[in-house]
């Protein structure tokens, strides 16, 4: 009767110093942030932000010069999908190199791919945007190189937990009756995760599309900079039709996602 006692102390205690734990963090988070007065003009703003983005531009959607909203659209999804490309196919090897095939919580070849991934995951695609732009100028291109650059470290992360966790009976079964280690990659392994690689790779191609969406403002590509174009000029009716667009586009691309990641699994 004591024990249980004292463990339900002990499990009462340990409650009370998370919920002291985390409002002291919480506290600490809020108490750096200077809270500061709204300025006078705050809602005049804010109407004709809400008034530009209720009375949108539809005649910026087609003008047929290259300039409007659905080739800003299609080059945002252009970047997208060959960043996503680019990263799925070298997030493979990755993906083996930095996979824990033992239970040892160190081994050399695994720990440090998953070092290298980290590394490379550390690095925000609008940093890695800045940092191409500068190497081989502003455009679509850079923003390619940016969204494969930094999907290769999370693809590879969840590349490499997938075969992680595979049952590796068939590929000890190949090897067992005569077969190579290639065998045993090529006809057990690779089958075996190859779902999973492209369920992740859909949902990484869904991230890609909104990231860049934003890469253009700093001079990427895609639709980010006519946006940014369009709130420095304070042009809300311009804002509002990309959004609008910004907003369709990627709801299109979640719902078809998501129908070819259900016949996947």
């Amino acid at each position: 009767m004591m024990q249980i006692v004292r463990k339900n102390r002990k499990q009462v205690a340990r409650k009370w110093a998370i919920i002291i734990i985390v409002m002291a963090l919480l506290i600490w988070a809020f108490s750096g942030i200077q809270m500061s007065a709204l300025k006078p003009t705050a809602l005049e703003i804010t109407k004709s932000i809400l008034n530009g983005l209720f009375h949108p531009d539809w005649a910026y959607v087609w003008t047929g010069d290259g300039e409007d909203l659905i080739s800003a659209l299609v080059q945002t999804l252009a970047i997208a999908f060959l960043g996503t490309f680019i990263s799925a196919l070298l997030s493979v090897p990755f993906a083996f190199w930095a996979a824990r095939t033992t239970h040892k919580f160190f081994t050399p070849r695994s720990t440090t791919g998953k070092v290298v991934l980290t590394v490379i995951r550390v690095f925000p695609e609008i940093v890695l945007a800045i940092m191409f732009i500068k190497a081989v100028g502003p455009g679509a291109y850079a923003g390619v190189l940016a969204v494969g650059i930094h999907s290769v470290g999370m693809l590879g992360k969840l590349f490499s937990e997938a075969v992680e966790n595979i049952d590796r009976g068939a590929n000890e079964a190949i090897v067992a009756s005569g077969g190579t280690a290639l065998d045993g990659l090529t006809l057990a392994t690779l089958p075996a995760v190859m779902p999973e690689f492209m369920n992740y790779t859909l949902y990484r191609f869904e991230i890609s599309v909104r990231s860049a969406s934003i890469l253009g403002m700093v001079g990427a590509g895609g639709i980010g900079a006519p946006l940014i174009f369009a709130l420095q000029t304070r042009s809300w009716s311009r804002v509002g039709i990309i959004l609008l667009g910004v907003i369709v586009m990627v709801t299109l691309i979640d719902a078809l996602s998501g129908m070819i990641r259900e016949k996947l699994v």
